[in-house]
């Protein structure tokens, strides 16, 4: 963790905080939670066990008014504002449905900036929000923040170049009012690989393993345990050759291969995770993955290992109710990353090209000239695998 001074600590708000996944990797940069806000109640129980300093408050961000927020900016010089809002009614023209209702929470994500005038927005999201059928949502959410004077880039980071034991990846918006080039993190995990096995080394803190319910994972139907022990680490069944490689007749699903179609059982069953290999993105269901070598399912905090959370970030709530806050969580190391790199921002303060001159379509282009560049690094990373081999 890099240590600041209170003078110099960079503070930041989080809203649509969940568990606070981004809070704690931007923790790990040396960044300093002031608020952290989300209508879910278990999550926000979670948050306030693991940021005791900051502000937690549960309830719907249009229940904040505008006074709270320049209340809060007047009492601290705020930095950084993080969140993960929805973004998807943002999509006619780059300018968005005034009244769609898919609008409201990324305008009151909008309205905070307004009033607390960070010098950082950081927004999260799916990847397929960069997708050219979606291409008039990332024009929207450009164009919001450009009439508010922050310039904004967006890259594809993948967790798993930071040092996450999964295959996670998200759209990262960044941007900034204070005329400087947005930084984006320099993976530091092409070459060493963080693995299931590497996650689950050490899940003991203070003597323990919270949210390490193992009875709890164990599968309570006795054809589905016999199915698992059947299934080799790594693999799945997804389709009838799957299915005659793995298991016996009597264990087989009785399913015409022939005539289902592409629906949801297509989707993976029986999948069985790699001690020796990366995770698959960890969902919020806890009956999604199973255990390497053993009958059974994940637990919460091997997922939460898995995640990237540290052994002393402890989930409240129901099991059902943890998994859903690691499932949509943003991985700390993710995180950590992007703290990093705005670190290096205000370090280096590189000038950054003025982006009012551009029209908005011309403005999406430039933006998402570099948005795929992790696509790049891992053909890179292939190759040198080879050239080894």
């Amino acid at each position: 963790m890099i240590h600041m001074s209170k003078e110099k600590q960079i503070n930041f708000v989080d809203l649509f905080c969940g568990a606070g996944g981004l809070s704690r990797g931007l923790e790990m940069a040396g960044f300093h939670c002031v608020m952290g806000t989300d209508n879910d109640k278990a999550a926000m129980t979670t948050f306030e066990r693991n940021h005791p300093e900051a502000e937690a408050y549960l309830g719907d961000i249009s229940d904040i008014p505008d006074q709270k927020f320049r209340k809060i900016a007047k009492t601290q010089k705020i930095h950084l504002i993080c969140g993960g809002p929805p973004c998807q009614g943002l999509s006619t023209v780059g300018e968005g449905i005034p009244d769609d209702p898919r609008n409201f929470l990324f305008l009151e994500f909008v309205r905070a900036v307004k009033n607390i005038k960070p010098d950082f927005v950081v927004l999260e999201n799916v990847t397929g929000i960069l997708s050219k059928k979606n291409i008039q949502i990332t024009a929207g959410i450009i164009n919001q923040f450009r009439k508010i004077g922050y310039n904004m880039s967006v890259r594809v980071l993948s967790a798993d170049h930071y040092g996450v034991a999964q295959r996670r990846r998200r759209s990262i918006f960044i941007g900034n009012k204070i005329g400087l080039e947005n930084i984006f993190p320099t993976p530091t995990h092409l070459n060493n690989t963080q693995t299931v096995k590497d996650a689950f080394s050490n899940m003991r803190f203070d003597g323990k393993e919270h949210n390490h319910d193992v009875e709890a994972a164990q599968i309570k139907n006795e054809l589905e345990k016999k199915r698992i022990m059947k299934i080799p680490e790594g693999k799945s069944v997804r389709y009838e050759k799957d299915e005659i490689e793995y298991l016996p007749p009597s264990l087989r699903f009785d399913v015409d291969w022939d005539t289902i179609d592409e629906g949801r059982f297509r989707e993976k069953k029986l999948n069985r995770l790699d001690r020796n290999n990366l995770s698959p993105t960890i969902m919020t269901g806890r009956h999604t993955y199973y255990h390497p070598t053993e009958p059974r399912y994940l637990t919460a905090r091997e997922a939460a290992s898995i995640q990237s959370f540290p052994n002393d970030f402890i989930f409240e709530g129901t099991i059902s109710q943890q998994w859903r806050q690691i499932g949509n969580a943003v991985p700390p190391l993710l995180g950590k990353a992007v703290g990093k790199a705005i670190v290096k921002t205000y370090k280096e303060k590189r000038k950054a090209e003025l982006l009012s001159k551009y029209s908005v379509d011309e403005l999406i282009e430039v933006v998402r000239a570099h948005a795929f560049d992790y696509k790049k690094i891992e053909s890179e990373r292939k190759i040198q695998n080879a050239n080894r081999n």
